[in-house]
Formats: structure tokens, C-alpha cells, sequence
């Protein structure tokens, strides 16, 4: 009896098994944005969905990103938009310039682009994603008679600037319909 008591307490159930696997962490809702050349419109709606988001306590768990159509890789954003976005207490001077493929696209919720031949180009080059793909302006509800957003690439610092207010009021009033567009599904 001594021994026993010297030898310390007894286990009244055994240890939970190991683990086979890792838990993986919650699926993060993901926001591709797409126009021609990836250095003016879709990093400036990336910039400032992300800004958005930040400015409401909820950038975490996001991931956001820009690309384009027509590309040449490894380019910073144009100069005018790095000008128009800084203005705003925005920086682009990270960014760099890639082009879509399907290994890119594949990851993504939502992909919003900025024109109509963005999005016919994206579903007939990449159909496995077709249903993902709405221009930006389908997110206000405009999806009767959707809106390109011209490109204002050339144009003047206030060209960019309108171009910039027209994309933040599109994502401000087209959030509820992304984050449905965004949210994860889960089987049953």
C-alpha cells in the first residue's frame, strides 16, 4: 500500500489520442480586382476596399488583390495613381503589375473588374471561374444595364481622382453585396 501511494496519483482516463491532422483555420473571404494593365484602376480599388475595411476594424482575415488583362509583369503603378492615392494617405508604391491566370484566378471568391470585355475575356479564357466574375458596378445593383469604368490612363491627376471617387463610392455602396459574394459556404 505504501508503494502505491508513494507512486502518485492514478490516471482515471486515458489521454485524448493524437491529432492525425491540423484543424485548418477558418476560409478567408477573398476580393480579386482586375482591369487592362494593372496600374491604375484595379490597384486603386484594391487600396481602397482595403482602406475601407481597416477604417471599419475589419481588414483581418481578408485577402485582397489586383491584376490585369493585358500586362506586362513587375510594372508599379502608374505615376499618377500613386500621386492620386497618396493624396488620400494611400501608398502604391509596393505594388507591381501581374497578369491573370488561371492558377491566380482559381483562389479567389469574387473577382470585380472594371469593363465589360474584362469580365466577357475572364469567363470565355477561364470558364472553371466564370461565375465569380461581375464588374464592379453589378455590386450597386447595376446589373440591368452595367457600367464600365473607363480607364484614365493619360489623363490628369483629377482624371484619376474621379476615376478613384467613382470606384470608392461603388465599393461603399456595393459592400453588402460582396461580402454575400465573398462570404465562405461551408458543405453540410
Amino acid at each position: 500500500m505504501e508503494a502505491e501511494a508513494s507512486a502518485g496519483p492514478r490516471l482515471l482516463f486515458s489521454p485524448s489520442p493524437p491529432l492525425l491532422f491540423t484543424p485548418s483555420p477558418p476560409p478567408m473571404p477573398s476580393l480579386l480586382f482586375v482591369c487592362t494593365a494593372n496600374q491604375t484602376r484595379s490597384p486603386i480599388a484594391a487600396a481602397l476596399f482595403m482602406a475601407q475595411l481597416k477604417q471599419a476594424g475589419q481588414l483581418a482575415g481578408w485577402r485582397i488583390e489586383s491584376a490585369g488583362t493585358w500586362v506586362t509583369d513587375g510594372l508599379p503603378a502608374s505615376r499618377t495613381a500613386q500621386r492620386v492615392m497618396q493624396s488620400m494617405q494611400l501608398d502604391l508604391s509596393k505594388h507591381r503589375t501581374r497578369c491573370v491566370t488561371a492558377a491566380l484566378l482559381a483562389p479567389f471568391d469574387l473577382i470585380l473588374v472594371m469593363e465589360a470585355g474584362h469580365k466577357e475575356a475572364l469567363q470565355v479564357e477561364f470558364p472553371a471561374i466564370a461565375r465569380r466574375v461581375y464588374l464592379l458596378s453589378e455590386m450597386v445593383g447595376a446589373t440591368a444595364n452595367p457600367a464600365d469604368i473607363a480607364d484614365p490612363t493619360g489623363g490628369s491627376d483629377d482624371d484619376v481622382r474621379e476615376t478613384a471617387r467613382l470606384i470608392a463610392r461603388l465599393l461603399t455602396q456595393g459592400i453588402t453585396r460582396i461580402r454575400q459574394l465573398t462570404a465562405p459556404t461551408f458543405p453540410l
